[in-house]
Parts: structure tokens; C-alpha cells; sequence
């Protein structure tokens, strides 16, 4: 199913199916290649859909780690320039979304439009210390050692990947991601299989929180203003009930970019549109992209 590319010390695998113009699609944290299979599906008979494992998910290496969603990008961008594709359509999911936003904004020459999939904001995604009553104190974790022991939203996922519980990483999905619809029982053994290939998730985590492109300060620091830089048409997904990207994050992005930008708001549906409404999905990418 998956071919693999070699960039620098890094081999990355990828999907690669249809034909015609290109397609990029970047997952989301606790995610792969495979997780964007549905979408595939539906737009590789008019596009070429090419979707890739991004350092240390799915089965790309991780010989090294990473501090930034900036040197993801980065590989994203060496893998299109392996792959010989000087420009292309660009679709991010979630985390993903972050990434495909970076890309666009380091490297317009490379990004013709961009779709973003309940995409994480601009302005990062926030993991702050904890009290004794585990709230949010909204101040910034000190290193990532540190934030690899937030009892919330770090150690757990942590304990669960450390298992390979894929009961547990399944009850996970469905109360987080599967808000409205719920994948069939093979699709959602596959895709918790590939979750749970991930090794990376106290760097993305971190990476998360630092993320910062515009131009206000947060607990994590002040942003570098990169958001301007983004020049290209972009399109921003909103669900309904999406409670991992809430709508103020994906408003935060169009926001910024909405000179240029369409807002794409969709009822009754969660943090996965490619479950809960992927012909509409579908629909809307093939028709901004055409």
C-alpha cells in the first residue's frame, strides 16, 4: 500500500494513487497516511492523491527528534522536492493543519491552494500546567520534559502508546474524534493500528503548544508573524461538534487569511469529516481546488 522516499536521515512512506494534478495530505497528530484512505478514495479518480507518514508516525523513520511543526514542514517540503513535484494542492488535517499553514507561508512557490481540515490555529495548541485539581493554571511548561508529565493530556497518551492498548486508544477515538459517526469496525481497527505506530507524541505535543505564527505573544512565547506570509487561496473547515479543534481556532486561522480565505462550516459534525460527512467533504475540496 505504502511506498517509502528517502530526505536527508529521514525515509519517509506514502501513499501515492490517481493521476493528474497533485494532491498533498498532511495528517494529524495520532494519525497517519491511511487515516486520509476515505477521502483518497474519492478524489483520486480526478486527482493525484499523495499522502505521506510524517517523521515518526505511521512508518516513517524518526532517527531524529524535533522541537518545531517548522521542521515537519520542512520535510514535507524536502519530501515534494524528492518526489519531483514543483507545486501542488495542499489539504492538512488537524495537526496537520498547523504544518500545511507553515508550508504555505516558508514556501509559496511550492503551495497553489490550501484546504485545512479542522485545522489546528495558527496561534498553537495549548498544554499548560496543571493544579492539584488538574485545571489549566494557563502558564507555560518549562521544557518538554516537563510537559511530558501533564496528567491530562500528555501522560495518559503516553501510557496508553507505551502499551499498544488499542482498546483503550479506540474508547480514546470515539469520545474525542467519532462525536457524530462512528467508522466500521475494519476501518477503525486499521486506523487505531496505524495510530498506534506513533512515537513522536511528547515532540508534536510540544511542538503544539510553541506553535505560533502570528504576531501576539503567548504563554509559550511571542509569535514570529509568518501567518502574512501565507499568499495563496485557502479554505478552512468548521464542525459543529468538533471538540479537539474547537470553532474559535479555526476562525482564529480564517481570520487572518480571510481576504483570501472561505469558510466552510459543517452541522453535525465532529473533529472527522472524512466519517461524518465525506461526500460533502469530498465535494468541497474538488470544487476549491478545481
Amino acid at each position: 500500500m505504502k511506498k517509502t522516499i528517502s530526505i536527508g536521515n529521514e525515509t519517509i512512506a506514502y501513499i501515492d494513487r490517481g493521476e493528474g494534478e497533485v494532491i498533498l495530505m498532511i495528517h494529524g497528530n495520532m494519525s497517519s497516511s491511511v487515516h486520509y484512505l476515505p477521502l483518497i478514495e474519492k478524489l483520486s479518480p480526478k486527482f493525484r492523491c499523495v499522502a505521506l507518514d510524517l517523521r515518526g508516525f505511521g512508518d516513517s523513520t524518526y532517527n531524529s527528534r524535533f522541537d518545531s511543526l517548522k521542521e515537519l514542514s520542512e520535510d514535507v517540503n524536502l519530501f515534494i522536492e524528492a518526489l519531483g513535484i514543483d507545486s501542488c494542492y495542499v489539504i492538512g488535517w488537524s495537526t496537520g493543519g498547523g504544518i500545511g499553514l507553515q508550508l504555505a507561508a516558508d514556501h509559496p512557490e511550492k503551495v497553489k491552494k490550501y484546504f485545512s481540515i479542522e485545522g489546528a490555529s495558527h496561534r498553537g495548541y495549548p498544554v499548560y500546567v496543571k493544579d492539584a485539581k488538574f485545571k489549566s493554571t494557563g502558564k507555560a511548561y518549562a521544557t518538554k520534559e516537563d510537559l511530558a508529565k501533564d496528567p491530562m493530556q500528555v501522560a495518559p497518551m503516553l501510557a496508553i502508546f507505551n502499551k499498544k492498548d488499542a482498546s483503550l486508544m479506540a474508547s480514546v477515538w470515539d469520545a474525542t474524534i467519532y462525536t457524530v459517526n462512528k467508522p466500521s469496525k475494519e476501518d477503525s481497527a486499521l486506523w487505531i493500528e496505524e495510530t498506534l505506530k506513533q512515537r513522536n507524541l511528547v515532540d508534536i505535543d510540544w511542538s503544539l503548544a510553541t506553535f505560533n505564527m502570528s504576531n501576539d505573544a503567548t504563554p509559550y512565547g511571542l509569535g514570529d508573524g509568518s501567518i502574512a506570509k501565507v499568499k495563496c487561496p485557502t479554505a478552512f473547515t468548521t464542525g459543529e461538534k468538533d471538540v479537539v479543534v474547537p470553532n474559535y481556532m479555526v476562525m482564529d486561522n480564517y481570520n487572518a487569511l480571510r481576504e483570501n480565505a472561505k469558510l466552510y462550516a459543517y452541522p453535525n459534525c465532529g473533529h472527522s469529516p472524512m466519517v461524518d460527512c465525506l461526500d460533502t467533504l469530498a465535494k468541497d475540496v474538488e470544487e476549491f481546488f478545481a
